[in-house]
């Protein structure tokens, strides 16, 4: 027989797998990297459930009744874990897989771009489902009495992780891998110390306070606060703040992300 009539069979079939396989393939693989990364560990879950834990029992803001305190801080916390995860973690670990190669690598694979960058924000909601049910956890054993309506809540959590993904993903594209590393790390703290989460913005001059407000931890503090702490109903100002720092964030990211 002549090598020209003969077909073979091969098994398995050359190709790539199909879109939803491999995005979940790769979503899952973000997320065990994320998990197993010590320093973004620290940042995602040590540090949000020490902090609540600590200033649970420390008289730093003026709040009376039993549960006070953690009520007051829960909320704030949770919006924290947030950005820790969807902007300063997924910030560093972007900013280095660009530096060595491996976002240039993956984006010649036969997974698209866009399914890449989908992947990464499955990963962040994964941890932060996590995240949320830890803190809550701990914070229902500190004497925690959440209200509200959590179709609010879950609103102002995903648009919260929009804005941050956004602006984690515009840092690690545009900056050096060093520099992305310093600048999350600054702007966490700096968030962490004047973006409401562990002090009211009623204690800031009133100059400053205006421009604090319109950051997007503060937004997700206040609305979750209202929300979890006051019972109130759908935050709009808040989700309104969020809203534009999702889209500008995330347009940013889409026109100047670099993948080398």
């Amino acid at each position: 027989m002549s090598s020209g009539s003969y077909t073979g069979s091969y098994t398995p079939q050359p190709g790539a797998a199909p879109l939803g396989r491999m995005l979940r393939a790769q979503t899952g693989l973000e997320t065990r990297m994320l998990l197993r990364n010590g320093e973004q560990l620290l940042l995602t879950v040590i540090i949000p459930s020490v902090l609540l834990v600590l200033f649970s029992s420390v008289d730093i803001v003026s709040t009376t009744g039993p549960g006070a305190r953690v009520d007051f801080l829960a909320p704030g916390l949770l919006a924290l874990a947030v950005m820790s995860t969807a902007f300063t973690g997924q910030a560093i670990a972007t900013g280095f897989e660009r530096r060595y190669g491996v976002l240039k690598r993956l984006g010649a694979s036969p997974l698209p771009r866009w399914a890449l960058m989908t992947a990464k924000t499955g990963s962040v909601l994964v941890t932060e489902v996590l995240q949320v049910a830890l803190l809550s956890g701990i914070a229902l054993a500190l004497g925690w009495h959440p209200h509200g309506n959590p179709v609010a809540v879950a609103a102002l959590l995903l648009l919260g992780t929009a804005a941050f993904s956004g602006l984690g993903l515009l840092m690690a594209g545009t900056l050096r891998a060093e520099a992305t590393l310093a600048a999350a790390n600054l702007v966490f703290i700096l968030l962490l110390l004047a973006g409401g989460v562990l002090v009211p913005l009623a204690k800031f001059p009133g100059a400053v306070r205006p421009v604090l407000e319109a950051l997007p931890i503060s937004a997700m503090s206040d609305g979750l606060r209202s929300v979890l702490q006051q019972g109130s109903g759908m935050p709009w100002a808040d989700l309104g703040v969020l809203a534009v720092w999702a889209v500008v964030a995330l347009a940013a990211a889409a026109r100047w992300f670099r993948w080398e």
